[in-house]
């Protein structure tokens, strides 16, 4: 019996590339579209969730997640899981993959896409809206994507900006957050906000929002006039439009239609800008992306 591979998050992120990662997802989308299914299982107050994929040429993956909520009062992270890789040939297991490792990068990773086909390539001023561990790792993927972009960071608490600024070499906190929005070049939000944060009166033409912050039909970070002035383009149609609150409430309630919704990343030659548009991206995640992002993973793992 082989061996199974196991990628750990320090030892997998060692061997890692922004720029690969995106040029993986990439690849990813142009293999047949990719199957998805989500299961839930509850024993109050904890969860099980698992997301499943499958991509024709590229394999199967399952990412279980543990959530119990109760763990922190006693010393134990709430949220454990793995990703667990097959095979695409004959179902045989290929990795177990650390779930944060997977879940980090592909986030910010799928925003980068998005941004590196929407945003002016000669970007300069990046704000990224909170100040927890998806802005740490959208400070370093955008930093990578955007070598020569000066990165502020604004959150509600100016300390936790200020703690996490210190932790990344050339990152600045912001004061106000209209004043910083209207300035940037790209505006990169991640909070879990069910009220918008981003106002569409403070966008200017030729600027790029990417919001990820918001998973829940409930949930969202930019207002109606943010949405009815971009060009909207979304990672996924099929985990964003009935599922997010970001695109499902604007939808219902006629802000914007299905017709402004240009594309997906299965179109991804339909992603373009100009000086003259405001574009916004919604990072809605699916298994899929960690189907890619965990086969990007398995690639780069150095074999005995």
């Amino acid at each position: 019996m082989s061996t199974i591979t196991y990628i750990p998050f320090a030892e997998g992120e060692a061997n890692l590339d922004w720029i690969e990662l995106t040029t993986a997802l990439v690849e990813g989308h142009c293999l047949p579209k990719a199957e998805i299914d989500d299961t839930f299982l509850y024993r109050d107050p904890d969860t099980l969730l698992s997301r499943a994929a499958w991509i024709d040429g590229l394999g199967m993956a399952v990412k279980t997640a543990t959530v119990f909520p109760r763990n922190p009062q006693a010393g134990e992270p709430m949220i454990n899981g793995a990703v667990t890789l097959f095979d695409d040939r004959n179902g045989t297991l290929s990795a177990l993959i650390d779930f944060h490792l997977v879940t980090k990068w592909k986030t910010a990773g799928d925003s980068l896409l998005g941004a590196l086909r929407l945003a002016n390539p000669d970007s300069r001023e990046i704000l990224v809206v909170g100040a927890g561990t998806v802005g740490q790792s959208l400070c370093e993927a955008f930093g990578q994507g955007f070598p020569d972009a000066k990165i502020r960071l604004w959150n509600r608490t100016r300390a936790k900006a200020e703690e996490l600024a210190k932790q990344i070499d050339g990152v600045d906190v912001a004061d106000d957050l209209a004043d910083t929005v209207n300035r940037a070049d790209i505006i990169v939000s991640a909070t879990m906000s069910t009220e918008p944060v981003i106002k569409g009166e403070w966008l200017r033409p030729g600027q790029h929002l990417n919001l990820i912050g918001a998973y829940r039909p409930d949930m969202r970070e930019a207002d109606d006039e943010a949405l009815r002035r971009a060009r909207i383009f979304v990672d996924s149609f099929d985990t964003t439009v009935d599922h997010i609150g970001e695109i499902k409430i604007p939808l219902a309630e006629g802000t914007i239609t299905r017709d402004d919704l240009i594309a997906d990343y299965y179109d991804l030659k339909a992603f373009s800008s100009n000086n003259d548009e405001i574009t916004l991206f919604k990072n809605g995640g699916g298994a899929h992306l960690d189907l890619m992002t965990s086969r990007y993973i398995l690639e780069k793992w150095p074999t005995p």
